[in-house]
């Protein structure tokens, strides 16, 4: 062989083997995240999701990609998100509250899911049953709207004056309104108090809502759970001081943001399971046998200086329950 074609031939050969080592990299998996809301509403729920991914060998752009689908509070848009992500063909779909869970569900009965809700996975038709959920989806389950009643003893029991609650709820969220208000009726004629209900699901709903009360003159606020009002933490918190009223929320977020006090379930560890779970499922695990986790840790947080604010002292009987205060 002559010199010139030898090192033709070798070059094209050294030329080749990127191309075939790249060819026989695997390449790495894709999973989907559908949300109603707004990515910037929810930072510190995504860093729990991809913390509990990368407790499981995953991490975001070295050996995961991830397909975020963000409705922007336009819950109708959800089933066509839901559908692009199924079309995408990803191994796994993640999913936050009941409407993206639903339209996830509605999308596909193959794909493999994993969803974080603050209702029963049984009673809104996700899971067959907690400890079996059969079907292609399983998740994580915080108690947000079963302590609604909980939520409204502690309220009274840092306002004894109240008498007049005004709550604000979502109506796109139904299902999860619907298991409140039942909880919150019951414990309310229990307590002798007057509930009176609003509704918003739009930015400008919400300060409506808060307009109108100068007229109603109620005692205080309860802030019903679900995707949407969990996401408007800083306005709520906001408009609740602006008018004077002490106002109680499901999610801690919202008393750091200057709301006065919350009670319910860690919710950025419940992100962080769903990434634990969105992992194992990458890695051959069936929802259908992933029991559905329930969350069984809860937090009281109040706010002292809100309630300084508000001309409130926080009895020494809350302060000892309390999580955390913030000063």
């Amino acid at each position: 062989m002559k010199r010139r074609e030898f090192i033709t031939l070798l070059g094209g050969a050294m030329a080749a083997r990127p191309l075939a080592a790249r060819a026989q990299q695997p390449a790495i998996p894709v999973i989907g995240y559908l949300d109603s809301r707004s990515p910037d509403a929810i930072a510190d729920r995504l860093r729990g999701f991809r913390q509990g991914l990368k407790e499981t060998g995953y991490v975001e752009g070295e050996n995961l990609a991830i397909v975020y689908r963000f409705a922007e509070n336009q819950v109708d848009r959800l089933p066509e998100l839901a559908a692009d992500l199924v079309r995408r063909r990803v191994a796994v779909i993640a999913s936050a509250g009941p409407p993206a869970t639903l339209a996830v569900k509605a999308a596909t009965a193959t794909i493999p899911a994993v969803f974080v809700v603050g209702d029963d996975p049984v009673r809104l038709g996700l899971a067959a049953s907690l400890s079996r959920p059969g079907g292609n989806m399983s998740g994580i389950n915080v108690f947000n709207s079963e302590v609604a009643a909980k939520r409204l003893e502690f309220l009274r029991d840092l306002v004894p004056r109240v008498a007049r609650v005004a709550v604000l709820i979502d109506p796109a969220d139904s299902m999860m309104t619907e298991t409140q208000l039942r909880d919150l009726d019951a414990a309310a004629r229990a307590m002798g108090l007057q509930i009176g209900r609003l509704n918003a699901n739009t930015i400008a709903e919400i300060n409506a809502a808060f307009a109108s009360f100068d007229r109603q003159r109620p005692d205080a606020v309860f802030v019903a759970t679900g995707p949407f009002l969990n996401g408007r933490r800083v306005q709520l918190a906001q408009l609740a001081a602006f008018h004077r009223l002490p106002a109680t929320y499901a999610l801690h977020d919202c008393v750091e943001a200057g709301g006065l006090m919350s009670y319910g379930s860690d919710i950025v560890d419940g992100f962080r399971q769903v990434g634990i779970y969105a992992g194992r499922v990458l890695k051959g695990a069936k929802p259908a046998d992933l029991p559905v986790v329930q969350a069984n840790k809860f937090e009281l947080v109040i706010n002292a200086q809100t309630a300084r604010m508000l001309g409130l002292t926080v009895p020494p009987s809350l302060l000892a329950l309390a999580d955390a205060v913030i000063e």
